[in-house]
């Protein structure tokens, strides 16, 4: 039948192979190595946009699938922003004496706070060696001795005051270690101890009694005396600060000196220097302390009081020159944010400036951080903390998780919040983050998109040949020659599904070169080849085939009953595929239709058992719309139908079999035989047009491999949708045996060119009547479904 060699599809679209010498070089050894990312112009655009927009709420949604370079090159793309932006300030926590809860956070330009923190600490050192020397000096003790004489004898002319009293009652006052002691006299001497045990009860009574008496006189004295130690002791201590604050003045002046441009600097330092001066008693040893002054004071507790003079370089930008880019792997709470951590002292909590830790974001301020999407949103509280930080441009440091009654808290001072966030994830994410986080639509207005495929242009062919010669140099890996660029760009082709298209999926590309790689090195060649390219491709899939040939060995041995030779009513070959993650392939099934008087209408038998997707549902409920429009405009459509997939025990979805169910059951209405040596895919839509389908090359390819294994006898065949075309980039073997005259591709428009391709008779055009020619497939089919009406008019069916 040479009139079906028009739906033939010709051999030279059946693959778009690419010339070797678009390449300059016969090796990527002389090719320009290149990083560069290809065919995303769209996607670096919205990222380069987004990186320079300095307003809030412009930070960036990368999305894509996993292999298209979003995640290296959205990190290339912020460090080559990085690089024209100076190093961030460095930050530092401090005592905060005015609010000790409440840390106060100090910036300072890049590399200055390790400069401040070992300044403070030699200042602290300093101090502490100072004020032992100074409280201990002559010019001290002579000051200190002076005031102690002047105040001795204040104290003493009081005394004589009172003791001038006290002889009226036969008393004297001592001034004693105890305090103002009255002690009765006997004789102008004061008693002793035996002298009082000696006396008589009614003696001690008169003596407790005048005592008493004296005492109640002597209280407004008392008074004066104690007035005059506090005095002393006040200015003792008036005298100790003084020489404290020249102290301080030495050496703390001169910080708050140099760094006399940093308001927040220069007031902590002027706030430690009075705090210094209240507590100089933590500053001497022990033994140099007065008894009056003395106070007991565990050696932890000085050096836990000690910790309030360090400085925390929380953020150290010491020797970088841009600014970060910081790639967060695992983007818990803590990790983004920071903590405080705490230490048990005797079962209390504690904790204090030194134990507040930074987070990635801190580490990040200033410059810029990447997130995986998916990763953030599995730490909700992460999720969370994020949004709130870029809303209020704030970073607090605060733990989430709940201590118990017995533990310190602190509340630092936020940081200023200045950063640019990148978070990758896929379509999916984004669409479900836009439609129902509020926050995430004002937070993440740029999107860059990177695509999956490119336009296969002769500059992006040139391109991967650079990212191929970049790849060998990086990776040490052995030349490829012109032939394996080609093989590897044909690969590209296939790998996007279209003869037009480059894939953007460069992770599996680089699979192929390495591979590629060492299959020539195995084979003991200095260049790779494309023979080596064609084997690495064969090896990776064999590694991955054996569900697929398994399947194929059901086939052959007719477990899985699959004709491919004769013609049978009703009975047609399908082709879907299965995809296992590495390999995808396609797998040919039998789908049988029976149709028969009666007002069921179709009947899916994959529905009825739910094993089904609504998108095949869909499919199969298009065919009564077609049949209606087609053959039913003069009398109702009244038949039943039942169509199922034979052998076939799990789930199934997609409308890719619409037009192959159709065939089988025009066959069955007309009761004209279909050749099982063709296999068909393709949807349809109500008007009988045939329309494109995915996995194309692999169903094609599939039905090969089957007819192979039974013996290609030159009727095998496949009807494929005329616009898949331009998706064939076939296996050189099934190329060679279509070439050989083997096998055969046919691409149809119609339901019509199809059904004549598969009976081998015209499927019949309306005629001025509204009829159908006779000996046509729709004459056929069209009588029959008359006769069904006719049997339903007549009570026959029911």
């Amino acid at each position: 039948m040479e009139y079906l060699d028009k739906y033939l599809v010709p051999v030279e679209k059946l693959k778009k192979k690419c010339d070797p010498n678009l390449f300059e070089y016969d090796t990527t050894e002389y090719l320009p190595a290149s990083r560069e990312l290809i065919g995303q112009n769209r996607a670096m655009e919205a990222l380069k946009y987004g990186l320079s927009i300095q307003r809030k709420g412009y930070n960036i949604y990368v999305s894509g699938l996993t292999g298209t370079g979003r995640n290296s090159y959205s990190y290339l793309v912020a460090k080559e922003f990085a690089e024209k932006r100076k190093a961030p300030k460095d930050w530092c926590y401090v005592f905060n004496f005015k609010r000790p809860k409440c840390p106060k956070a100090i910036g300072m330009e890049p590399g200055q706070g390790k400069e401040f923190k070992k300044d403070v600490e030699q200042v602290i050192k300093a101090i502490g060696t100072e004020i032992p020397k100074t409280l201990t000096s002559k010019e001290y003790e002579n000051n200190r001795n002076l005031l102690y004489t002047t105040h001795q004898k204040r104290a003493q002319k009081i005394i004589n005051e009172l003791n001038d009293l006290a002889k009226q009652y036969n008393f004297i006052f001592r001034h004693t270690e105890k305090g103002i002691l009255s002690i009765p006299l006997i004789d102008g001497k004061p008693m002793t101890d035996e002298e009082l045990e000696q006396l008589s009860e009614s003696k001690i009574e008169e003596l407790v009694k005048t005592s008493n008496q004296l005492n109640q006189k002597a209280y407004d004295y008392v008074e004066r005396i104690k007035e005059v130690e506090k005095e002393y002791l006040k200015e003792i201590r008036e005298l100790r600060e003084v020489n404290v604050l020249k102290v301080l003045n030495n050496h703390i002046d001169l910080l708050i000196e140099k760094y006399k441009d940093n308001e927040d600097i220069c007031e902590y330092l002027n706030d430690m220097k009075m705090d210094i001066v209240k507590n100089y008693e933590m500053f001497m040893k022990e033994e140099e302390k007065e008894y009056l002054e003395t106070i007991f004071t565990p050696v932890d507790r000085k050096e836990g009081f000690m910790k309030r003079y360090q400085v925390n370089l929380f953020i150290d930008n010491n020797g970088r020159k841009t600014a970060p880019v910081i790639r967060e792997m695992n983007p818990t709470y803590y990790n983004l944010f920071g903590k405080i951590e705490y230490v048990n002292e005797f079962g209390v909590l504690k904790t204090d400036h030194m134990r507040i830790r930074p987070g990635s974001l801190h580490e990040a301020n200033g410059g810029y951080i990447i997130i995986q999407v998916r990763d953030i949103l599995q730490n909700p509280h992460a999720w969370e903390g994020l949004k709130r930080a870029l809303t209020t441009e704030e970073l607090i440091v605060e733990n989430i998780t709940g201590l118990n009654l017995i533990s310190e808290t602190l509340h630092p001072e936020p940081l200023p919040l200045e950063i640019k966030v990148i978070i990758i994830g896929d379509y999916y994410l984004h669409q479900l983050l836009y439609t129902f986080d509020d926050d995430f639509r004002k937070l993440f207005k740029i999107r860059a998109d990177f695509d999956v495929e490119m336009e296969k242009t002769e500059e992006n062919i040139k391109k991967i040949g650079s990212f191929v010669a970049y790849q060998c140099k990086e990776e040490n890996l052995k030349p490829f020659d012109k032939t394996a660029l080609a093989a590897i760009i044909e690969r590209s082709s296939r790998i996007a599904g279209h003869q037009s298209k480059l894939t953007a999926k460069f992770n599996e590309l680089v699979e192929i070169i390495y591979e590629a790689d060492l299959w020539a090195s195995m084979d003991g060649r200095d260049i790779v080849s494309r023979e080596d390219v064609i084997k690495a491709i064969e090896k990776k899939n064999y590694r991955n085939n054996t569900y697929e040939e398994k399947l194929m060995e059901l086939m052959e041995h007719n477990t899985i009953i699959i004709d491919t030779k004769g013609e049978k009513i009703g009975e047609i070959n399908g082709l879907s595929v299965i995809d296992s993650g590495q390999y995808a392939f396609g797998r040919p099934s039998k789908i049988t239709v029976n149709t028969y008087a009666g007002k069921e209408g179709i009947i899916n038998i994959e529905r009825e058992v739910e094993q089904s997707g609504s998108i095949y549902d869909k499919g199969v409920l298009i065919l009564g719309g077609y049949l209606g429009e087609k053959y039913a405009k003069k009398f109702p459509l009244t038949l039943t139908a039942s169509i199922t997939f034979e052998q076939s025990y799990s789930g199934i979805d997609g409308d890719s079999a619409s037009s192959t169910e159709l065939y089988a059951m025009l066959s069955s209405l007309a009761e004209i035989p279909i050749k099982q040596s063709i296999a068909v895919t393709g949807s349809v839509n109500q008007k009988g047009l045939v329309q494109p389908v995915g996995g194309i090359n692999e169903k094609i390819e599939g039905f090969y491999k089957l007819c192979k294994l039974k013996g290609l006898t030159g009727e095998e065949g496949v009807i494929i949708p005329y616009q898949n075309i331009d998706n064939l980039m076939l296996e050189d073997e099934v190329i060679d045996t279509v070439k050989n005259g083997k096998f055969k591709i046919y691409a149809v428009k119609t339901i019509d060119e199809g059904i004549e391709i598969l009976t081998g008779i015209e499927a019949g055009q309306l005629d001025d009547n509204g009829e159908y020619p006779e000996g046509t497939i729709n004459y056929f089919v069209q009588e029959k479904l008359r006769s069904y009406y006719e049997m339903s008019k007549e009570g026959v069916v029911e």
